[in-house]
């Protein structure tokens, strides 16, 4: 028995000395994490007003501007604003839109005068970027001179392309833009836990050299990042997700996975041993290591489990990006009537795109919502409200009863491959949680299960059309564990500071732990020496 307790002294502190330094780079930067996510560039908002449609402006026929710019088909539209000035972004299908391989770049065309706006989709992108960063409210000179072209010798009407041009390029107040560019694949700043791609990184002129990622086909605020936070960014990659090992590819899971299983025995063996030699007369260093490591070695285990379950996870591909609805429409099919679609929802409509239900097409028209909810920090709030929308069959402008829930069940049917009956519940997902938590981005979303496969869920985005996230119970079991175990959410109950102070708490114990027990080994190999 003595001659077995000595061996796991001997693995104990092996094993210890082979896990000393990832264990105290994880622990330190995951002690800095909560300090990160306070340090976050000043964003004035996260969401765009919502702004009811300028029927008024809706002047020119899409599927007319359409022939005209010999654009026969498409993937979808909708409409945007630049200030005051509307036009229809069309979104040309997969791999038409010029750079970017398979991007397709959106084209914006005149709703007045159906001109196509040169550079919409890098024009809109600043747009959006300044709108988040600054603030709404509009930009445009207030002294100009009116604007126009000629309408058929009938006078002059507001050239809107050039209004809109000059708004962005000639802003009256805030940093002007210094770049601007197309991102189609993460990289080392725009990771791939920011799920949404393509987006425009958008870099303004400031001394903090702040930059903000921009969705434009759904108005959408993604990330943003100053100089001061991709120092502690860079810091996180590389002492927490281990960056500089990226050649490996999946072998960097693999060498995670070993190390932080390697910890959790070494974790077991000390329990083991604080047990089995208790009032052994430890004095000093060893003292110090014994009472540390047994306070913090629920928390090592915890974040040991649950840091190797989350990389034996990632060797499974994250395919998401590949779900969509392939929307394909010819050109005479976007003809649409704003007055009868106003007059089908009863209120006054926000935007218009089109969506096929199992064969059949209608508007997905989005409502202006009754009270407006402004997200300005979707981390703190954690929730997003359902925006009212109404499905309009084409062929009649008859309204769809419960149309996105309908249609969020289609794109499920469509994803998954399984028949529209064996769909056991669809219900709507406004807040994030434990299972679809807010590295899904998305949000809000439609839930649609399944009795098969270990109960399947899908979420699903019906505004976008694409897969937010597929869950399955055993996928389950794996974001409970991370999210609770790793990134302590069972402290959820006193709100982010309270989680915050408790994971940086036992970050710092971990800390501690590993460097009181390094000055013993260091205390004893001098004693053994000498």
């Amino acid at each position: 028995m003595i001659f077995m307790r000595k061996k796991i002294f001997q693995l104990h502190r092996r094993l210890s000395i082979i896990i000393a330094i990832p264990v105290l780079l994880w622990a330190s930067s995951g002690f800095m994490h909560p300090i990160m996510t306070n340090i976050r560039p000043a964003i004035a908002t996260q969401g765009i007003m919502t702004v009811a449609v300028d029927t008024g402006r809706i002047r020119y026929p899409l599927a007319k501007a359409l022939k005209e710019h010999h654009l026969d088909s498409l993937s979808n539209f909708r409409l945007v604003h630049i200030d005051t000035n509307w036009f229809y972004q069309v979104q040309p299908l997969a791999g038409a839109g010029g750079p970017g391989g398979r991007v397709a770049i959106p084209i914006y065309i005149s709703c007045t005068n159906g001109n196509i706006l040169t550079a919409g989709d890098w024009l809109y992108a600043q747009y959006l970027a300044r709108q988040f960063l600054e603030g709404g409210g509009s930009n445009a000179r207030a002294t100009r001179g009116t604007t126009g072209v000629r309408d058929g010798g009938q006078g002059m009407t507001h050239d809107c392309c050039g209004a809109a041009t000059d708004i962005v390029l000639n802003p009256v107040k805030g940093a002007r833009v210094a770049n601007v560019s197309l991102v189609s694949h993460y990289d080392d700043e725009y990771k791939s836990i920011n799920r949404l791609l393509p987006v425009y990184r958008v870099s303004f002129e400031r001394a903090d050299g702040i930059r903000v990622y921009v969705e434009t086909t759904q108005d959408r605020y993604s990330f943003a990042m100053d100089d001061r936070r991709a120092v502690f960014d860079e810091i996180f990659r590389l002492c927490h997700t281990w960056g500089w090992l990226d050649a490996l590819g999946k072998g960097r899971l693999a060498v995670e996975m070993l190390i932080a299983l390697t910890a959790l025995f070494t974790a077991v063996l000390g329990i083991y041993i604080f047990f089995t030699t208790r009032g052994s007369g430890a004095h000093g260093a060893r003292r110090n290591h014994r009472y540390t490591a047994i306070t913090a070695a629920l928390f090592t285990l915890l974040w040991a489990f649950s840091g190797s379950y989350h990389a034996l996870s990632r060797f499974r591909e994250d395919v998401r990006d590949r779900y969509a609805m392939d929307t394909r429409l010819a050109a005479e099919s976007a003809e649409f009537d704003i007055a009868r679609l106003q007059a089908a929802c009863r209120r006054p409509v926000t935007n218009v795109s089109m969506v096929v239900i199992d064969g059949e097409r209608y508007w997905r028209v989005s409502l202006l919502p009754e009270k407006m909810a402004m997200h300005k920090d979707l981390m703190k709030e954690m929730k997003a409200s359902l925006a009212p929308v109404a499905y309009v069959r084409v062929r009649d402008y008859a309204v769809l009863a419960d149309g996105d829930a309908r249609y969020a069940a289609w794109m499920a049917t469509r994803f998954s491959g399984y028949p529209a009956g064996e769909i056991k519940k669809v219900e709507p997902v406004t807040s994030f949680g434990d299972e679809y938590n807010f590295t899904d981005k998305r949000l809000p979303v439609w839930k649609v299960s399944y009795e098969r496969d270990h109960h399947v869920r899908y979420y699903v985005e019906t505004g976008s059309g694409k897969l937010a996230s597929r869950v399955d119970d055993l996928v389950a079991a794996e974001g409970y564990s991370f999210s609770v175990f790793h990134k302590h959410h069972f402290m959820d109950w006193g709100g982010k500071k309270v989680r915050d102070a408790s994971t940086m708490f036992w970050a710092f114990a971990q800390v501690v732990m590993v460097v009181i027990g390094l000055i013993f080994w260091l205390k004893r190999r001098r004693s053994l020496r000498s």
